[in-house]
């Protein structure tokens, strides 16, 4: 199950569950903004391919709750895995 992490790993700002976000097959999380303008699609954890966060039906937070671990790398996002490792 989606941990449906709080917040984008880049820029700290919060994702409750019904928010836009984008993950990786990993769960890495990241604002529409950060994954689009930043990230150019591609997890800078991984270089997986960042897709729509898919939402949880209202009905199921109550028995299954998003994640309240927030993640954020200490240093913001400056580029893709690839170009940080090139």
């Amino acid at each position: 199950m989606l941990s449906l992490r709080p917040n984008c790993e880049c820029c700290d700002k919060d994702l409750p569950p019904a928010a836009e976000a984008r993950i990786c097959s990993f769960e890495c999380t990241f604002c529409p903004a950060c994954a689009d303008e930043v990230l150019h699609g591609l997890c800078p954890n991984c270089g997986g391919e960042l897709v729509a966060r898919p939402r949880r039906p209202d009905a199921k937070l109550e028995k299954y709750p998003a994640s309240t671990q927030r993640v954020l790398k200490a240093h913001g996002c400056t580029g893709t895995a690839a170009e940080q490792t090139a």
